[in-house]
């Protein structure tokens, strides 16, 4: 499934069930595909993050070595 910015917008209650149904899909063995500018919900709810730079994948982290000081260096092309 494909999730572009899901919570833009939302309150935050909402926002938190939201974060429950995209577990609930992961659980079940459905790969998810989040877009997002919030980095907490990058960093909260992903395995993976692909980091882009200019229209391209500059590097992708996993869970352990995605921080926002890395993630956002890679993002603007400069070493964190």
């Amino acid at each position: 499934m494909l999730f572009d910015e899901p919570t833009r917008g939302i309150d935050v209650g909402a926002k938190a069930e939201i974060y429950e149904l995209i577990g609930e899909l992961v659980e079940q063995g459905v790969a998810v595909l989040l877009i997002s500018s919030e980095m907490p919900e990058l960093l909260g709810l992903s395995d993976r993050i692909a980091v882009m730079h200019d229209g391209a994948i500059e590097d992708i982290l996993p869970r352990t070595e995605a921080t926002q000081e890395r993630t956002m260096g890679l993002a603007l092309e400069f070493s964190a």
